[in-house]
């Protein structure tokens, strides 16, 4: 069914990135993606939006600079979630993607996960299945929703997975 909707076999994969802990965890996905090779594009939502949060990262990890870059800055979850949404379907109707990968559990890692969703692009979930059972967290609620409606979900470790058969 993933195969049914994946793009083109030469379409690049989108990476999301947005915060800090998504450009740590995209230096490996890179590394690998450049050893296969499969064609990446990366997509910098910015949601952390200087110089210390994000730019730093990319140059001191080796990770490729983003060929798009979203400028959103800061502002409430509503705020940030919907113009993160609204640049990337501009994305996906400019430009076409094999699949969209998503990292972590922030901002940009939701709205990745349902323009991608809704868009009918596979989407895949690097560090799925973690959870606190906090509710009250707005990073778990973007992790559930994530994994819900993502095609392929890497769980870095076993209680993860068994979180996701649960």
């Amino acid at each position: 069914m993933i195969m049914d909707r994946m793009g083109k076999k030469n379409d690049p994969v989108l990476l999301v990135v947005g915060a800090r802990p998504n450009f740590v965890k995209m230096a490996p996905v890179c590394r690998a993606m450049t050893k296969i090779p499969m064609p990446f594009k990366i997509v910098h939502t910015g949601q952390y939006f200087d110089l210390e949060m994000s730019d730093i990262f990319f140059e001191e990890l080796g990770i490729p600079s983003p060929d798009f870059n979203l400028d959103i800055g800061p502002g409430a979850h509503g705020y940030q979630t919907g113009r993160m949404m609204i640049e990337m379907e501009k994305l996906c109707a400019e430009h076409t993607f094999s699949m969209l990968v998503v990292i972590g559990d922030v901002n940009s890692t939701l709205a990745g996960a349902l323009v991608g969703s809704k868009n009918h692009i596979p989407v895949a979930h690097i560090e799925s299945g973690l959870r606190s059972f906090n509710r009250e967290m707005p990073e778990e609620i973007n992790r559930i929703v994530t994994d819900h409606i993502s095609d392929l979900l890497f769980a870095p470790t076993t209680i993860a997975m068994n979180n996701l058969e649960n």
